[in-house]
């Protein structure tokens, strides 16, 4: 089978919520039937599963397969935080290309609002509930002002460029109903926002809430012809940089020049990038480590961009995490179904010209000190 014959053949997504009394069975049912529906494809059909979840122990692939009332020859549990989610599709490409599976449901969500965000990462790993929550690490929040506050004094990054993200992606949010943040935003209203974690401020973070992301990985024969998304390359790699504290680099660039090369073309020839924006910084050290522009070089990238669905580089053309929400691990999963949503052409209202190609990725595990996981998959319109 030749590696180009795989893909994603649906997607499906439920309405985000601030606070939520469903099931996360039910946010991930409601998530799959749109995938299968956007596929035209039956139930019966999986044959794989692939899940990710923060909220999902003691539960487990086989036995969330057992609650969907699947059974399944090919079963994975997302382990690498929000990067799970793109990884997880990287995997079902190669389950089917190795003959474990045909049909492949990849799915992602959690059910948690804010206080069940601060109470998940007191107790996200051993590094963190041993050595952070008892030193008031601050959560996420703290983390990554560290990091954003140590690439501005290493490079000159400049807050009103980084601020371009998050204004640029609430224009897009404004065009996506399913988006929970629509309010005009202005890149004053960024630069004085309230103080989170100095020098991160309120439009910096991501609203934690609830739902769910889904899409269906399959033969590109068995999709629908006028539809479907072919998977042209995708890798990742974790715990790089390895021993280092808020590094301002990450897995992205190890695997960089191999994805580009396995796809035949790179940064320049994508129509919209999809990248994981829990906070602004991120989004811009992906930019680097992906070549859109060199390390260290990001704000005058930005400053020089646009980054709505009709700018000079469409970003998180739904809104991203920013505006969208943070259904906890579904956010490594929303970049992917707005990726097939544009190339499919069906993002009424904020639809990219003509868009053939993009680019997606993840990010995710948060430790001591710096994030684990890197993910990245190129997609193209079949």
């Amino acid at each position: 089978m030749a590696k180009s014959d795989i893909g994603i053949a649906g997607y499906g997504r439920t309405a985000y919520e601030k606070r939520t009394t469903r099931t996360l069975f039910s946010f991930f049912a409601e998530a799959g039937d749109a995938a299968l529906a956007s596929a035209r494809l039956a139930f019966s059909d999986i044959d794989g599963l692939a899940i990710s979840s923060f909220e999902l122990p003691p539960d487990n692939a086989v036995t969330s397969a057992e609650q969907l009332g699947l059974s399944v020859s090919w079963a994975y549990l997302g382990t690498a935080g929000s990067a799970g989610p793109v990884a997880s599709i990287i995997n079902a490409k190669h389950a089917i290309e190795s003959g474990q599976a045909t049909t492949v449901l990849c799915i992602a969500g959690d059910n948690y609002d804010v206080g069940g965000h601060f109470t998940l990462m007191d107790n996200f790993n051993r590094s963190l509930r041993n050595y952070g929550s008892p030193l008031g690490f601050g959560g996420a929040n703290g983390l990554f002002g560290i990091i954003q506050r140590k690439h501005m004094e290493t490079y000159g990054t400049r807050r009103e460029d980084l601020g371009r993200i998050s204004v640029d992606q609430r224009r897009s949010a404004q065009r996506n109903e399913q988006a929970l943040l629509r309010g005009p935003l202005t890149i004053d209203d960024y630069l004085n926002a309230r103080v989170i974690a100095d020098p991160l401020r309120l439009y910096d973070c991501v609203l934690p809430c609830a739902g769910a992301e889904a899409v269906i990985v399959t033969t590109l024969d068995r999709a629908p012809a006028d539809k479907a998304v072919r998977i042209v390359s995708g890798y990742e790699r974790h715990n790089h940089p390895r021993m280092e504290v808020a590094p301002l680099r990450g897995g992205w660039e190890t695997f960089a020049d191999k994805l580009y090369a396995d796809a035949g073309y790179g940064p320049k020839d994508f129509d919209f990038a999809q990248l994981y924006d829990d906070y602004p910084i991120m989004v811009a050290i992906q930019l680097e480590d992906l070549g859109f522009c060199k390390k260290g070089e990001v704000s005058q990238f930005l400053a020089d961009n646009s980054f709505s669905w009709d700018g000079s580089l469409p970003l998180n053309t739904g809104g991203g995490q920013l505006s969208c929400g943070q259904a906890g691990i579904a956010g490594g999963m929303l970049s992917v179904t707005e990726a097939v949503c544009q190339l499919r052409g069906e993002a009424t209202g904020r639809q990219v010209e003509k868009a053939r190609r993009g680019l997606v990725a993840g990010y995710g595990m948060v430790a001591y000190g710096h994030g684990l996981s890197a993910s990245t998959v190129i997609l193209e319109a079949a």
